[in-house]
């Protein structure tokens, strides 16, 4: 750790900084840590793959080959398993971390993205994007898809809420985000969002709802109380895409797939106060279980970006950078870039999920 004066006054702002970039598969997407820190995983589409990164080195240790062009990723919360979603053979690989080779997979919807796994690990929720726009909820015992839910256009990013009792899905075709109560899993209402909505991440103490909007650069705030949309954040680059809030709630981090940049909210007045620069068309962050680290998927550049966040008490900032941290999207949501144009690589048309 690295000890160092920073103005005077609690809360004295420290900047983010970039520490590692690792090189992964081609197309890198969807990105989660485990639950413990020590492992990040990474959705690689064009080479059907997920890097594995030890967290401790920033260096990939292995990696698993999984279906037809995968994009997001999720790990359970007791992080024996990651849940891959394959696009273009419409299935879930189930990996065993352990032995990080696939153990099972599942057949689900039509071009399958973003993926979530509950806080129990009872339950995947992966997002169908195409055909009839549905939700798939895999039973993890056996790994069989139980029920469908029919959704927006285009579902993309999936997150559940911390106690397990809802699950947000973005509807990137209908600028609108779908809440599903999971005790019987069905639709209770739709929340019109900004343009585009991709990602999408819960606070850990389920009363907010961070929504990054694409097509107009900002992200919508949902109050998961009224399920209304409470404040919007302008300022967040060219193209929103994947988001993460950090486990103390304080701040979101936003990539901006069109600006090569991480945008940072301070959650206490949903304002950007910081933008770090990446690598190309960054596309998915996760944010470690302590905070310490969030790691970006790059897309163009094949690589994910390591930022160390730095935090300032009265005078004294220290940055965590070299700590080692971890996290888990176990019930967070995670997603992927597809699709043409800046936001995908080869195949149909696409977007970002969270």
């Amino acid at each position: 750790m690295v000890l160092g004066m920073a103005g005077i006054g609690a809360g004295a702002a420290a900047a983010d900084t970039v520490i590692d970039t690792i090189p992964v598969g081609e197309f890198p997407n969807g990105v989660a840590v485990s639950p413990f820190g020590f492992r990040a995983y990474v959705a690689n589409a064009v080479d059907d793959s997920v890097s594995v990164i030890d967290t401790v080195t920033n260096t990939v240790v292995d990696t698993v080959t999984v279906g037809d062009f995968p994009l997001g990723v999720a790990v359970s919360p007791d992080g024996s398993r990651a849940y891959v979603t394959n696009r273009d053979d419409d299935s879930v690989s189930v990996i065993n971390t352990f032995t990080n080779t696939v153990v099972d997979t599942v057949t689900v919807g039509d071009d399958p993205f973003g993926v979530a796994v509950t806080p129990d690990g009872s339950h995947v929720y992966v997002t169908n994007t195409t055909g009839a726009p549905s939700v798939s909820v895999i039973q993890t015992v056996d790994n069989t898809v139980v029920t469908t839910v029919g959704v927006g256009t285009f579902p993309i990013g999936v997150a559940v809420t911390p106690d397990g009792s809802h699950v947000y899905v973005t509807n990137t075709g209908g600028d609108t985000v779908t809440v599903i109560q999971t005790v019987d899993n069905t639709v209770v209402t739709t929340v019109g969002v900004g343009n585009g909505p991709l990602g999408v991440a819960v606070t850990r103490d389920g009363s907010r709802v961070y929504v990054g909007n694409n097509d107009d650069g900002t992200v919508s705030v949902i109050e998961t109380a009224g399920n209304t949309v409470v404040d919007t954040v302008v300022g967040v680059g060219v193209g929103a895409a994947g988001v993460a809030v950090t486990p103390d709630g304080s701040r979101v981090y936003v990539a901006d797939v069109g600006g090569d940049a991480v945008s940072v909210i301070e959650t206490a007045g949903n304002t950007v106060i910081e933008t770090i620069p990446v690598g190309g068309a960054p596309s998915f962050v996760a944010v470690t279980p302590l905070g310490f680290r969030v790691y970006v998927t790059n897309s163009d550049d094949d690589t994910v970006s390591v930022i160390a966040v730095e935090r300032c008490s009265g005078s004294l900032c220290f940055a965590t950078g070299s700590l080692v941290g971890g996290g888990s999207a176990g019930s967070g949501g995670t997603g992927s870039l597809a699709g043409g144009g800046s936001l995908a690589g080869a195949g149909s048309a696409g977007s970002v999920g969270s």
